[in-house]
């Protein structure tokens, strides 16, 4: 009879993946780091091919590795979605969902999850800010179970997509540097404020770029990062203006002294929905997210 790996040698081979250091990975796995080791290397000898490429400390995964790690993702992406199949045919639904958001949807995926939670309290979960090409990328791995994208990344076959809404954007600003209290700006009046934008490389920037540039205009941002958190400080100090969705906007809890204006020319929307694997046999964690998403839409 043939044998086959066991899910709990495939769960250390993904918490050693995580955190690339045996001490780390056994420490989260409950057990010591020589026993850690015994089993990695048994699942070495039980598949035929080294995984781990060591050396005095971990070096990385061979290519047949990054193989298995794949692999043992699906498997126990699959035992996860068996198991909460068997719960909810229960009437109860437990474990973890993964999801990887767009930094300008996170929240929205807050706004879901927690009335998610609300109906299915025994379900975890957790959200990684991903770029919607470490999002495809990350499916396709199953190291998350669904994905918060922009439609533009949507090329991908192996892909479901359903649209959710349309983002469209706002420019943030303390009051004394706005053109006006209330109603709309224009891209080109945006340019000429002193601005914190997302940084280059980043979807959302891209989209940001492209219609200033359809507006005839090149701004020279004063300052760059990676996190809304940072922009909007440099907002809520009068330091500089931003660039936001306006999901995001109606989301925060704004100064009396930000103002919030809708910005055209161009008047610009991108799509934004949830992608999953397009399997016949999904988690039904998925499922229920899908309804909470329809639900809090209507």
């Amino acid at each position: 009879m043939t044998t086959y790996p066991e899910i709990r040698d495939l769960q250390m081979l993904l918490a050693l993946a995580q955190r690339k250091h045996f001490t780390q990975a056994a420490a989260d796995c409950g057990i010591s780091q020589p026993a850690f080791s015994a089993r990695i290397r048994r699942l070495e000898e039980e598949l035929g091919v080294p995984i781990v490429r060591r050396g005095n400390k971990f070096l990385g995964f061979t290519s047949d590795g990054e193989r298995v790690i794949q692999w043992a993702s699906k498997i126990l992406g699959d035992a996860e979605g068996l198991r909460q199949d068997m719960e909810i045919s229960r009437g109860s639904l437990r474990g973890t969902l993964v999801l990887g958001v767009v930094p300008t949807a996170l929240s929205y995926a807050a706004d879901i999850s927690t009335r998610l939670r609300k109906t299915h309290p025994g379900l975890a979960i957790r959200i990684a800010s991903l770029t919607s090409a470490q999002i495809v990328r990350a499916l396709s791995e199953y190291t998350v179970d669904a994905g918060l994208v922009y439609r533009a990344y949507m090329d991908n076959t192996a892909l479901r997509f359903e649209p959710i809404y349309q983002e469209e954007y706002v420019l943030l600003v303390a009051d004394e540097l706005a053109p006006r209290r209330r109603g709309k700006a224009t891209w080109a009046e945006a340019a000429s404020l002193p601005l914190c934008l997302l940084s280059k490389g980043m979807h959302f920037r891209q989209i940001v770029d492209s219609n200033f540039a359809t507006a005839g205009v090149t701004p020279v941002p004063v300052m760059e990062t990676n996190a809304f958190t940072a922009a909007l400080a440099q907002v809520a100090n009068g330091s500089a203006a931003t660039i936001a969705p306006a999901k995001l906007v109606n989301s925060l809890l704004l100064t009396r002294h930000t103002i919030a204006l809708r910005l055209i020319d161009p008047e610009v929307v991108h799509e934004i929905g949830i992608a999953v694997l397009d399997h016949e046999l999904s988690l039904p964690a998925i499922a229920v997210l899908h309804e909470t998403i329809r639900a809090y839409d209507n």
